[in-house]
Parts: C-alpha cells; sequence; structure tokens
C-alpha cells in the first residue's frame, strides 16, 4: 500500500473547538470518528489498511473525555509511527485559561475532569495531562481569538491539499501586555528597539503604515537583530523538519501589537515566503486603538 494514506488525530483542551475541527476535516472528505478510545487506534489502523483505498482520508478525535484509556494515547501514537503505508499528523487544539473558563460559563456544561469543582481546575489538570502530546503535535492552534469560520479556515488550509504536508512558516505579531501567544514554538521579544509608540503622530499607526515601518527598520539595530535572527531560524529549519515539524509558529512580540512587532512580522514574512509557505498574522494591532 502506498504512503498517501491521510490520518489526522484531533485532540487538544475540552472546549477549544474539536467539534468545529471535525466538522471542517469532514467537510473535507475525510472519514471522521470522534472520542476514539486510544486503545482502540491499532484495530482501527487494520481496517483503514484492509479498505484498500477506501478509506485513505481519516480523521479520529481523541480527548479526555474516554479518560480511562487515555493514559494509552502515547503508546497509541508511537505505534503511528511503525506503519509506512500511513502519513499521520497530530493536529492540537488550545486556547486560554480564561477563554475556556468562559466557553464553559457560556455552555454551563461541566468540565470532564473537574464536573463537582471550578472549570478552572479540570481545565489545569487536563493541561497538565496533554502536556505530552502536545509536544507531539504536528499542528498546534490556539482558539482563543478565533471564530469558528475563522478556526474552518485554518484546518482547510492545513488538510484541504491531498499531497503530503508543505512546510509552513506562520510569523504572528503581538502585544506583551496582552499575553504570549500559547501556539507559539519560538518568541521574540523586540521592545528593546526604539518605539514609534512615542512620537505622536504615529501612535494611532501601525507597522503596516510605511512611515512606522521605515522609522523602525532605520536603526542598525533592528538589522543586527534581524541578521542574527534570521541565521538562527534558518538554522533550525532544517532540523525542526527532521523532526517531523509540519510547521514552525514564529511569534514576535512588543509592548502592544501594534507598531515594531507588525514591522518585523512583515519582513520576516516576505523572507520566509520566498521559499517555504508563509502566512503572516498581526494578533493585537487592532487591540491599542484606544490609546
Amino acid at each position: 500500500m502506498s504512503s498517501d494514506v491521510s490520518l489526522v488525530i484531533i485532540t487538544g483542551m475540552s472546549g477549544a473547538g474539536k467539534t468545529v475541527a471535525i466538522q471542517s476535516l469532514e467537510d473535507l472528505g475525510y472519514f471522521c470518528v470522534d472520542n476514539l478510545p486510544p486503545t482502540l487506534l491499532p484495530k482501527f489502523l487494520e481496517l483503514m489498511k484492509e479498505s484498500n483505498g477506501k478509506m485513505n482520508k481519516v480523521a479520529l478525535v481523541m480527548d479526555l473525555r474516554g479518560r480511562e484509556f487515555f493514559d494509552k494515547i502515547c503508546d497509541a501514537l508511537d505505534q503511528l509511527g511503525e506503519n509506512e503505508w500511513i502519513v499521520p499528523r497530530i493536529l492540537f487544539l488550545d486556547a486560554r485559561d480564561t477563554t475556556l473558563v468562559t466557553r464553559y460559563k457560556e455552555t454551563r456544561r461541566s468540565h470532564p475532569l473537574a464536573s463537582s469543582d471550578s472549570p478552572l481546575k479540570g481545565i489545569q489538570l487536563e493541561r497538565e495531562l496533554l502536556h505530552e502530546v502536545k509536544e507531539r503535535a504536528h499542528f498546534t492552534i490556539d482558539t482563543s481569538d478565533l471564530k469558528p469560520k475563522q478556526l474552518r479556515e485554518r484546518i482547510i488550509q492545513y488538510f484541504s491539499v491531498d499531497k503530503p504536508e508543505v512546510f509552513r512558516i506562520n510569523v504572528t505579531s503581538f502585544g506583551f501586555k496582552h499575553g504570549v501567544p500559547i501556539d507559539a514554538d519560538l518568541v521574540f521579544d523586540v521592545r528593546f528597539l526604539p518605539n514609534p509608540f512615542y512620537i505622536e503622530h504615529m501612535r494611532p499607526m501601525t507597522g503596516l503604515d510605511e512611515e512606522v515601518s521605515s522609522y523602525v527598520m532605520k536603526f542598525n539595530e533592528t538589522h543586527k537583530f534581524l541578521e542574527k535572527l534570521l541565521d538562527l531560524i534558518e538554522f533550525m529549519l532544517p532540523h525542526y523538519k527532521r523532526e517531523g515539524k509540519s510547521q514552525l509558529v514564529l511569534a514576535i512580540g512588543c509592548t502592544g501589537g501594534q507598531h515594531r512587532s507588525v514591522t518585523l512580522t512583515e519582513y520576516l514574512g516576505k523572507h520566509f515566503s520566498n521559499e517555504y509557505k508563509t502566512h503572516v498574522s498581526h494578533r493585537d494591532i487592532e487591540k491599542i486603538k484606544g490609546h
């Protein structure tokens, strides 16, 4: 059997959007199974292999609803690597604790690990239990600030092609005052660069404006930083790919996420797009408009 059989394992925090994810994959033509106990994965792989190509795109949700089986998930994931005929990818959905608590309050549902306690206790326990699984993920999506439509678009971006996944680089700007992106692989702090915020007429602008980006880029320390940063990342990229990573999430942070981080994120996005599939986003660019 050829190794063009695609298997997506969907896991992550309860309330982070796994239902939207599996519905999106179903729309893409994947055969989907929700809440499969990890102990049944080997049997399911046998069914896939015996289907003679009829099950060549499969998505499985594995989460802590089946808690008594979940301690076996890492063993099950290890077995995936022993099957050369399959291309497995792990999608981990995450969100900030405050966001997850709000979602549970809005739905009036109890957390599967804290039916009698506050949702936060269950979330914290779940995050601890899922730590090793998250480390194994090929894709990690922070859904804290994503609407269901935006999550669907991200799923389509990652899984709509039938060919083996192209390595992707996602570069995002953010403001430290709003928190560090939890799905970032590498985080770099550019608050040491001169800040256009303190130039009054630039304050309402962003790094997407030519005047702001020119200001940030005119300093020697900006160019020296980019030179060293690019050297580091370009050294790391082949090693990430060798370890089976399908994407690198690179987060560039300044104070508010409006000027310096946006400028450098745009620069890095253009630089890497020459060789890699690159996506640029600016998480907090609108949040500081109240200043």
